[in-house]
């Protein structure tokens, strides 16, 4: 860490474009500092103070409808997580791409909102009993349907789901998921 160094403030002048970037780019190199120590990285109190109020901010806007604002939100949590190497915490991550999905589907933008569900289709594999999967896979399937695309292997997985009743029929939708959401 020893090697980070933040521009001084100063009385004046702090708000310059060159101050500004300088200390953007030491802000950068620090987060890049901590992405490299793994115990750091995987710290929980970390990932809350980076990562938690951001997705609390989404998740408000979202919630009243504010979706350009949520999603600009959603995708700097996102990005987030990936830089810090955080998306190992599915549930967080989990629910960002949930408000990913719902805020491209609000502002029809069907094929990034598909694009969420199918991070999160690979992130949860296999998990069966992973109470969003019903709702990811529910809303893959409109999101292909709608762009056209082959939907017969998330339909089928769905149906097994709901067959083993592991899934309501049908199931809540993300944006139902996202509004019951506590975020701790």
């Amino acid at each position: 860490m020893a090697a980070v160094s933040f521009p001084r403030k100063r009385l004046r002048r702090n708000f310059t474009a060159e101050t500004i970037a300088r200390r953007s780019r030491a802000f950068e190199q620090f987060l890049g500092h901590l992405q490299a120590v793994p115990e750091l990285r995987q710290a929980p109190d970390l990932q809350d103070f980076f990562i938690l109020p951001e997705l609390r901010q989404a998740q408000r806007l979202t919630c009243t409808g504010l979706y350009q604002e949520a999603l600009r939100l959603w995708t700097n949590a996102w990005r987030l997580q990936i830089q810090l190497g955080t998306t190992v915490d599915t549930h967080r991550t989990l629910l960002t791409l949930v408000g990913l999905a719902v805020c491209h589907q609000e502002l029809e933008q069907p094929s990034e909102a598909r694009l969420s569900c199918e991070q999160a289709l690979q992130m949860l594999g296999t998990s069966d009993s992973h109470p969003l999967l019903g709702p990811f896979l529910e809303a893959h399937v409109r999101l292909s349907w709608r762009l056209g695309i082959d939907k017969r292997q998330s339909e089928a997985q769905l149906q097994a789901l709901q067959e083993a009743g592991l899934t309501p029929t049908p199931p809540p939708s993300l944006k139902e998921l996202l509004i019951r959401e506590a975020l701790d």
